[in-house]
């Protein structure tokens, strides 16, 4: 029996007024499995990304988490939702709220874990990403690289089936990206299912299992890293390749 995909994008179509941004998307991750989305600005990556758990709206189409379709809103797409945890640009801290209180708040309140229990959780997490150390501070005390890193100690809190990596490291100075993508590896390496929108190439290449590469709204071609970078089946593709790859 196939395994049935952790997450399901079956004939996406979304709009931005007259702009398509998303053209009859079909993406299917199996669990376990490290998908990269790949390509220009503009190519509709980050919207793609944001869909999956209805952070945006679609026109058309239907998505699947474990084989559950996503309601369009109501209690049953919150507790969907909350199965697919999200790390955005920009963190998305609670800047009132200490690094501690960040992390219990979602466990606590959708998921009815017991204050003690969150923390120890919490604490865990937070050791694991490396900034235990700060959970009594505020976010504006931490660095950037500090800070995302607490928001995928957040998403992992709610022991999700997915996370979705939205561009995590574009905000960071590149002495910071470094200890992200590293925690994100591993991660990566612990089995944890992820579908990540990003421009660092090294990243997609050594971690991803598959490589999606979008233009204009549409997925053009998706293979293994090796396949990709090395021979990709699209003169797209390969231009965007040559204009990075150049830099």
């Amino acid at each position: 029996m196939a395994q049935t995909p952790v997450i399901e994008l079956r004939h996406i179509q979304k709009h931005f007024g007259t702009l398509h941004v998303l053209k009859d998307i079909n993406l299917s991750v199996a669990q376990g499995e490290v998908v990269v989305i790949i390509g220009p600005s503009g190519s509709g990556k980050s919207t793609l990304c944001r869909t999956i758990n209805r952070l945006e709206t679609i026109d058309s189409g239907e998505i699947l988490i474990d084989g559950a379709a996503l309601p369009q809103e109501g209690r049953e797409l919150a507790r969907l939702r909350a199965q697919v945890g999200m790390v955005f640009q920009s963190f998305n801290l609670f800047a009132h709220k200490t690094v501690l209180d960040n992390v219990t708040i979602g466990p606590m309140d959708v998921l009815k874990t017991p204050k003690q229990q969150a923390r120890e959780e919490a604490m865990t997490l937070l050791r694991r990403v490396g900034v235990d150390t700060q959970a009594a501070k505020l976010p504006a005390q931490l660095s950037g690289g500090q800070q995302q890193r607490v928001a995928i100690a957040r998403a992992l809190a709610m022991h999700p089936k997915a996370i979705l990596f939205d561009e995590p490291t574009s905000a960071l100075d590149p002495e910071m990206i470094g200890e992200v993508l590293e925690v994100m590896t591993r991660l990566a390496r612990e089995g944890m299912t992820m579908v990540v929108v990003t421009h660092e190439m090294g990243f997609a290449r050594k971690v991803a299992d598959r490589v999606v590469f979008m233009d204009s709204g549409e997925i053009l071609e998706q293979n293994t890293p090796e396949e990709f970078f090395t021979h990709p089946q699209t003169k797209r593709a390969q231009d965007f390749l040559d204009s990075i790859l150049k830099h």
